[in-house]
């Protein structure tokens, strides 16, 4: 008898899924690489001079792709004959890469859906189509290294598989409804900081657009002196464009305090831009403050990272309002390092070196920025999750209900009273029978009455507690209308009229 093992990252034992996964991830590769090659061939071909032939725009190709997903590069014709390293990646540009691995993995999982195909788990796809996609991404770092752009072996090495498993993971996670962890904390914790992290870089992006639309002159200005045709003044708006998300970038590390290196020996934060800043000419770079101390314009940029912290810390508050303050505060907590992480990420790569020298630190620095971002969400995002928790507990605390006060109740017993005037005649003689045999037992022909049943246990406390005595009058025998005939009883009959 032979025992079929299934692999543990393939369910139903067929290793077609994975290699399914496995040509996705190549042809994600490839379509990156593919459009990217487009537009710079399209660009040379237009171009009225070229330097290069279609090798050189190839190389070019292959060096933007590789630089969009964290590699450095090394420009090796430089006017000094130094090697010079380029580690700016357009954010832009990483957006094309990281979206088609994202749907290859995502796409992997859902083809599954039907059930007619084998469909691979969660940490196969992942693997397979990381891994078709880094075959490619190796083949086109081998290409770059007899171009005038090779890759840098190390960070080809670290940031490469990094940007390609975190795409490939998001995309998993896409396809399986985007769960949270089942710990409420860490969801919670996960909302906030996708919240804050919006809002951050929201504020950065307008704190970065006025200032390029005030010093709007010298941006026009520096983009007419880079290019004459029109050829050339299209590559370099499409640059432009490809570096607008690090633009909001440097301005949220701006507000956040640390703010970003102009070189070596400059430095711009809200107090002011202190140093001699090393500033090629670029449209963007026009938008940078003046040198001198900060103004009011230049602290308005804080108001960008208070309002995500306050907006993280109330989102974190909402949901913790019947939470323990130890544990609010952790979960807003967690929502500050989770945020810092990625702002840490994300100002890597809107930075790095432009050359060497004085341009080998050009932008934000990253372990700054993250610190700035934690130390933010602790002294502004916890308190206003304890503050948000605790004002919203006032609606969960249950209102006092009213003390009923005790009732008093008085019952009037009435007492029967002796006639008038005493029966006499003949009738006295024939009721006196009457009431001689009632007094020594039942009549004949009448119906004996239950002897009356005591009061219980219960009944007796709760009529001591509204005040009811049982025994008014000191008889425990007595009851109130005893002195009265019953319904079955006759009645004595009337005394004879005086004649």
């Amino acid at each position: 008898m032979t025992h079929v093992t299934e692999h543990p990252l393939v369910q139903g034992g067929r290793s077609t899924a994975l290699a399914t996964a496995c040509v996705r991830g190549g042809i994600a590769a490839g379509l990156g690489l593919g459009g990217l090659a487009v537009l710079v061939v399209a660009a040379w071909i237009s171009s009225p001079h070229p330097d290069s032939g279609p090798g050189g725009a190839l190389h070019l190709a292959a060096g933007l792709w590789l630089l969009a997903h964290g590699v450095d590069l090394v420009r090796t014709e430089t006017l000094s004959g130094v090697p010079a390293p380029l580690g700016v990646v357009p954010l832009l540009l990483a957006a094309l890469p990281v979206w088609l691995v994202h749907r290859a993995a995502r796409d992997t999982l859902d083809a599954g859906d039907g059930g007619d195909r084998p469909c691979p788990s969660a940490s196969g796809a992942v693997a397979a189509v990381a891994g078709g996609y880094l075959l490619v991404a190796a083949a086109v770092v081998l290409y770059s290294a007899s171009g005038p752009l090779p890759a840098d072996l190390v960070t080809a090495g670290l940031w490469l598989p990094a940007v390609v498993v975190g795409a490939a993971g998001a995309g998993v996670w896409t396809a399986l409804g985007r769960p949270l962890p089942g710990q409420r904390e860490a969801a919670v914790a996960l909302r906030a900081a996708g919240l804050g992290l919006v809002t951050l870089l929201g504020g950065g992006a307008v704190a970065a657009a006025v200032s390029l639309a005030w010093h709007a002159r010298g941006a026009q200005t520096a983009y007419a002196g880079l290019a004459g045709e029109w050829s050339g003044r299209a590559a370099v708006l499409l640059l432009v464009l490809a570096l607008l998300p690090n633009m909001a970038v440097w301005g949220a590390a701006y507000g956040l305090g640390p703010g970003f290196a102009l070189g070596t020996g400059a430095l711009a934060t809200p107090l002011g831009l202190a140093g001699d800043p090393a500033v090629p000419p670029f449209p963007l770079l026009a938008a940078l403050p003046a040198e001198g101390p900060g103004g009011w314009l230049h602290w308005s940029a804080v108001a960008a990272p208070l309002a995500a912290t306050v907006l993280q810390g109330w989102r974190v508050g909402r949901s913790a309002r019947s939470w323990a303050a130890r544990d609010a505060a952790l979960t807003a907590l967690g929502a500050a390092w989770g945020c810092g992480v990625v702002v840490a990420a994300l100002a890597g790569a809107a930075g790095g070196p432009l050359g060497t020298g004085r341009l080998s630190a050009f932008g934000p620095v990253w372990w700054q920025a993250g610190a700035a971002t934690v130390l933010w969400g602790v002294c502004v995002g916890v308190p206003t999750a304890l503050g948000v928790r605790a004002w919203g507990r006032r609606g969960l605390r249950p209102k006092p209900l009213p003390v009923a006060r005790p009732v008093q109740v008085q019952v009037q017993v009435p007492v029967p009273t002796p006639s008038a005037a005493p029966v006499t005649g003949p009738g006295a003689a024939a009721a006196a029978p009457g009431a001689a045999a009632s007094a020594s037992g039942p009549a004949p022909g009448s119906v004996p009455l239950p002897a009356p049943e005591r009061p219980t246990s219960e009944e007796a406390r709760s009529a001591s507690d509204l005040g009811i005595d049982d025994d008014p009058y000191g008889d425990s025998a007595f009851e109130p209308y005893d002195y009265l005939p019953a319904a079955w009883e006759p009645s004595p009959p009337p005394p004879p009229a005086a004649g």
